[in-house]
């Protein structure tokens, strides 16, 4: 990302401050993150992927590219990996991290395991599914241990 022109802003997601009307202007429901495009503005996670995907943001500037190369198969297994991600792991991961079960987070994660084709997500390539994943596996990983050796507690 070192090559592409950005400018980034933090805002202040709670306090007394707020979200200045800036922010407010660009994207009325107040979520974050948000990424604009020349008049385009891509205002939830999920979203920002869907336009980096389909090419209506690009990646070429920092010398990695999710969209031109990607086979039929593997756009199949990318759109398998992002509705799994958000139907099944974002809400067994939350429940764990409020208190559910943890061993159905990690029989889930056995299972997603199985589904890895290697060494990236869908194969050679790395992918929009990859960067889906990663804050959800990183914060699950941070909060149990998943990754290997982790002292993560059952509950």
């Amino acid at each position: 990302a070192s090559d592409c022109s950005y400018d980034m802003r933090e805002v202040s997601l709670y306090g007394a401050g707020g979200k200045p009307d800036w922010f407010w202007k660009l994207n009325p429901s107040g979520t974050v993150p948000i990424v604009t495009v020349g008049a385009d503005v891509f205002a939830d996670s999920e979203l920002i992927l869907d336009a980096v995907g389909d090419g209506r943001v690009s990646t070429s500037g920092g010398g990695v590219s999710f969209t031109s190369e990607l086979t039929e198969e593997e756009k199949s297994h990318v759109n398998r990996w992002r509705t799994t991600l958000s139907k099944q792991l974002v809400p067994v991961g939350k429940s764990a991290v409020l208190g559910g079960s943890v061993p159905k987070l990690r029989s889930l994660l056995k299972e997603l395991n199985g589904m890895v084709v290697g060494p990236y997500l869908v194969g050679e390539k790395l992918t929009v599914a990859d960067c889906a994943a990663f804050p959800f596996l990183w914060r699950i990983d941070q909060e149990f241990g998943i990754g290997g050796n982790g002292g993560g507690s059952e509950k």
